[in-house]
């Protein structure tokens, strides 16, 4: 395993926080505009709002979950 330079380190936690601060908020508005738009057009997302709105929620926390448990994973290993 070749080791990391300190420039690629920072580079590195650099590119991801501007993903979290900029980049995550975005892609949530996005979500959140699709999921409203999905409720204006289609009649069945409005009659089964519980069942809709139980994947619609299930969705990102899934994805999140594993995002955090893979990096969990990785930490653990090294």
């Amino acid at each position: 395993m070749a080791i990391k330079s300190q420039n690629e380190i920072i580079d590195n936690s650099n590119t991801q926080l501007i993903f979290l601060v900029f980049g995550l908020p975005i892609v949530g508005l996005i979500y959140c505009g699709l999921g409203i738009a999905a409720m204006a057009s289609f009649s069945v997302i409005r009659e089964h709002a519980l069942i809709s709105g139980t994947f619609f929620i299930l969705i990102p926390f899934t994805t999140a979950a594993s995002i955090w448990i893979s990096a969990s994973a990785k930490a653990y290993k090294n």
